[in-house]
C-alpha cells in the first residue's frame, strides 16, 4: 500500500513539473565574482576615478561595489581638475575612502576646508600630500595632517599664501621624517621659524624655496648643517641669498645633484664653480656666456675637442 502511494505521488509531481526548456537558469553577473579577492585588487586598480564614478551610476549593486573599492583605494589624484561638480565627487570620496596614502589636489580652486577636512579625518596613513596652489583653504586644514599623519613624507604647499609661521612651527614639533618639502612663493613665513624647522629635517632629499623672501644665508647655513642628504634644491628668485650661503650648501651637502639658482643676483661663479663639477646648475657660467657671445669660434673649437687652455691662448692672441 505504501509503495503504491509513493508511486502515485511521484507521478503527480512529474505531471506538474515544467518542461526542461522552460526552466530559467539563474543569471550570473560581473558582481558575482569575489569583490575583495578579485574585482577590487585586480580590476579597479586599472580604472580611473572617472571610470569608477561612471560605474557607480549604473545600479545599486554597482554603487555598493564602487564604494567598497573606494574604501581600499590608496591614491587620489585630482590635480588641476576644476570641472563642473567635481567637489561633489570629492565629497563622496571623503565619506568612503579609509586607506589613502597619496593625495594630489594641486590647483584645485574649488577646494575648501569643508571638503578637505572629512577625508583628512578618515585617512591618517597619508604619506604624500600635494596642495600646491590651493588658495581657498586655511591653516585649519593642515591640523589633521600635522597632528595625525605620522607617516607623512612629502608635503607640497607652493603658492599657499595662507601658510603661516604658526603652521610651520607646528610642523616642526610633529614631523622630522619629511623627504620632500615645497613652500615656494610662501611670503608669510619668517626667517626664524625656517631656521628652527630645518634643524629637524635630516632626511630631506628635495627642497623648493623659490621666491620665498625669508630665505637668507642664515637659513641656507642651517640647511647645509642639518640636511646633508639633500639632492635637489630650488632657490630661484631668492634675492637675499649670496655666495656665503651657497658655499655652505656646496661644502656640506655632498650628495647635491641639482641647484636651481636663477634670479639670485648676489650669487656668483665664486660659489657656483665648485658645484658645476658634480651637480646640474640651471644658470650658465659667466665664462661660457662670454665665450659664446663674443667668440663663437671658440665654441666650435671646444665642441671639436680642443682643450680650453688652447682656446685661452687664441683669445689672448686676438
Amino acid at each position: 500500500m505504501c509503495s503504491l502511494q509513493t508511486e502515485e505521488n511521484h507521478l503527480a509531481s512529474m505531471a506538474f513539473a515544467l518542461p526542461t526548456d522552460e526552466i530559467t537558469p539563474t543569471q550570473t553577473t560581473l558582481f558575482d565574482i569575489s569583490w575583495q579577492d578579485v574585482l577590487i585588487p585586480l580590476v579597479t586598480e586599472f580604472l580611473s576615478l572617472k571610470d569608477l564614478f561612471n560605474l557607480r551610476c549604473c545600479s545599486q549593486t554597482a554603487k555598493r561595489f564602487v564604494e567598497s573599492a573606494f574604501e581600499l583605494r590608496k591614491d587620489i589624484n585630482l590635480a588641476g581638475n576644476n570641472s563642473h561638480n567635481v567637489e561633489l565627487a570629492f565629497a563622496v570620496l571623503g565619506k568612503c575612502c579609509r586607506r589613502v596614502e597619496s593625495l594630489h589636489l594641486a590647483r584645485c580652486h574649488w577646494l575648501t576646508d569643508d571638503y578637505l577636512l572629512p577625508i583628512l579625518a578618515e585617512n591618517t596613513r597619508l604619506r604624500v600630500v600635494n596642495l600646491n596652489e590651493c588658495v581657498n583653504i586655511t591653516p585649519l586644514a593642515l591640523q589633521p595632517i600635522i597632528i595625525e599623519c605620522k607617516e607623512l613624507r612629502v608635503l607640497k604647499l607652493s603658492k599657499c599664501q595662507w601658510l603661516t609661521t604658526g603652521a610651520v612651527d607646528a610642523l616642526t614639533l610633529h614631523h622630522s621624517n619629511l623627504v620632500e618639502f615645497d613652500i615656494s612663493h610662501c611670503t608669510a613665513i619668517g626667517e626664524r621659524c625656517l631656521i628652527i624647522f630645518f634643524r629637524k629635517l635630516n632626511k630631506l632629499n628635495v627642497l623648493s624655496l623659490a621666491n620665498t623672501p625669508s630665505v637668507t644665508d642664515q637659513v641656507l647655513i642651517q640647511i647645509a648643517n642639518y640636511c646633508r642628504g639633500l639632492e635637489h634644491i630650488n632657490l630661484v628668485g631668492c634675492a637675499a641669498i649670496s655666495d656665503y650661503g651657497i658655499h655652505a650648501i656646496a661644502t656640506h651637502c655632498t650628495q647635491l645633484r641639482s641647484l636651481l639658482i636663477q634670479r639670485c643676483p648676489r650669487v656668483t661663479e665664486r660659489s657656483l664653480a665648485p658645484l658645476r663639477k658634480r651637480a646640474y646648475i640651471d644658470r650658465q657660467s659667466q665664462i661660457d656666456m662670454y665665450l659664446n657671445d663674443f667668440y663663437p669660434i671658440t665654441r666650435q673649437l671646444k665642441d671639436s675637442g680642443v682643450h680650453f687652455v688652447a682656446i685661452s691662448f687664441i683669445i689672448a692672441a686676438l
